[in-house]
């Protein structure tokens, strides 16, 4: 039993760590592209800015997705309930 428990909080600490991580590369590269695209275009920085907040919700939601995920796993492991404990 324990070795499930361990092997839990293993797993979970990879989804929330590489969440995070992927958000923190995602918006890194979302704002240098905004940037870019502002320089180049000024008039269409309006419209650009209104793209980014769009897609950056959706980054946000990947992330809250995989925090659910593994909150789930945490405190209500299905694994642990199959075994009787």
């Amino acid at each position: 039993m324990e070795i499930i428990l361990a092997n839990t909080v293993l797993g979970v600490l990879l989804v929330l760590g590489l969440g995070a991580a992927g958000t923190a590369i995602g918006f890194g590269i979302l704002g240098g592209k905004l940037l870019e695209g502002s320089a180049r275009q000024p008039e269409l920085a309006p419209k650009l800015t209104g793209s980014m907040f769009l897609v950056a919700g959706l980054i946000d939601a990947v992330t809250m997705i995989g925090i659910g995920i593994g909150m789930w796993f945490t405190f209500a492991n299905p694994f642990t309930a199959a075994l009787g404990g």
